[in-house]
């Protein structure tokens, strides 16, 4: 009798913080399940100082399995964590080992070699079937780390990837350059490009939500909003935020006004005692609020006028995705898969006008003042730019979209897989059928 059970599926992730892939892998487990999937998604430890995203994963009925000793950083625990995923290996006999993020990519991997290769079976050349997947979201391969763990993370990475991962995912075309080529990371046959996708239903009728937050905060109507989403940690380097805003207000005499142009840092971590500091030191107390973190992007992003970006490395961000799904104007650094959202370039300048926002270099604070300059006076740039994100988003950001892609990406490598072990009992029975010589 063929086996009926559904393809079983470990997604495996190093923690579950506020960010783009806490929700992506939660989607995913939710979505792929009985009677074609079974999904467990496997999750580390969120270390003090960042927030815990746990809550989404329980508001879709997802309950993760935790492993304590998978975390963030390289540690003596990572061997633990690699056996304990191991041991979980054993015991579930997954068909798909998905990993996400780099620490669980390397743990997850780890164990996922030990698996597929620490049986009996082997020794007649028959490893445990099980096909490995891992999803760069971002990469630590610069503006994380000093330059030895780099180049540590480098070779790790390259080596996982030619010995042990089927796929390579990466978000957008531009991640998949830098991966595959500039970091030469994997095969060119390894690499997929899955685009992130997101539940566009929840921001619907954005129009009529831009009040709430404003009257929360005490922003007037008639004030230009502009705010920042994402954790508080130096890879967003927020203190480039801070001082663009100082910039602008000295360019700009309109910006000085007393609640002409008002600023929110939206999220939490462990810099913002600093940050906050920083601000109050730059004299921007009555301009910028730090919200803290919030659970409401359907109600925040509507109250904002323009939504800025500021990192020094990212993958393909989901704040900007969300900004765009609620056609808010976008203006960001151009890092990673940022330009693959804003698209051809429209304008030059010390600034670039793209299709769908506006396009700054990293740590260049000068040409971000000067593009916040031309969308707070710009109102029907603003408009442009975000009806153009909208349709954008639309067309290729849907969570459906991304689900179906992971799907069809699985049936291909467990076609493959069939395909392989049925050409291998013909071979075998061939040669059981040949004659001997004489």
């Amino acid at each position: 009798m063929p086996d009926l059970r559904p393809t079983r599926v470990a997604r495996i992730i190093a923690r579950l913080n506020v960010g783009g892939p806490a929700k992506h892998v939660v989607w995913l487990t939710s979505a792929l399940q009985p009677p074609e999937f079974d999904s467990l998604l496997v999750a580390g430890t969120v270390p003090d100082g960042e927030e815990d995203m746990s809550y989404f994963a329980d508001e879709l009925g997802v309950s993760p399995f935790y492993i304590r000793e998978m975390s963030r950083e390289i540690s003596w625990q990572d061997g633990v964590a690699a056996w304990k995923l191991f041991r979980l290996f054993r015991r579930w006999r997954p068909d798909i080992v998905h990993t996400h993020t780099a620490k669980a990519g390397a743990v997850g991997r780890v164990a996922g070699f030990l698996y597929r290769w620490l049986t009996l079976e082997t020794l007649i050349g028959r490893p445990r079937p099980c096909k490995f997947v891992h999803t760069y979201h971002g990469h630590v391969f610069h503006s994380y780390y000093g330059a030895g763990q780099t180049r540590l993370w480098l070779a790790i990475e390259r080596l996982l990837a030619r010995l042990v991962t089927d796929r390579l995912i990466v978000i957008s075309k531009q991640q998949s350059v830098e991966i595959g080529e500039s970091f030469r990371v994997g095969r060119p046959d390894q690499i997929r490009v899955v685009p992130l996708g997101l539940d566009l239903d929840v921001f619907a009728d954005y129009g009529s939500r831009r009040a709430k937050f404003r009257e929360e905060l005490g922003v007037a109507d008639d004030t230009i909003f502009v705010g920042i989403v994402g954790r508080l940690t130096a890879i967003k380097d927020h203190e480039m935020f801070l001082h663009a805003i100082v910039r602008l207000k000295e360019i700009d005499s309109a910006c000085r006004r007393e609640d002409a142009v008002r600023f929110v840092v939206i999220g939490d971590g462990s810099l913002r005692a600093m940050l906050e500091q920083q601000a109050r030191t730059l004299g921007l107390e009555k301009d910028v609020i730090f919200a803290g973190s919030r659970n409401d992007p359907e109600y925040f992003y509507p109250a904002l006028d323009v939504v800025a970006l500021t990192s020094r490395n990212e993958g393909t961000p989901l704040t900007l995705i969300e900004a765009m799904a609620n056609a808010r104007a976008v203006i960001s650094t151009t890092v990673g898969g940022v330009v693959d959202l804003l698209g051809e370039v429209v304008e030059e300048g010390a600034y670039k006008v793209h299709r769908r926002g506006l396009g700054v270099p990293a740590g260049n604070v000068d040409a971000f003042a000067a593009g916040l300059s031309r969308l707070i006076h710009e109102e029907a740039l603003r408009e442009e730019l975000g009806a153009r994100g909208l349709e954008f988003v639309h067309v290729n950001y849907s969570k459906d979209r991304l689900i179906e892609d992971i799907k069809g990406l699985y049936d291909e490598l467990l076609d493959s897989f069939e395909m392989s072990r049925l050409q291998e009992q013909v071979r075998k029975g061939a040669s059981r059928a040949r004659p001997r010589s004489t």
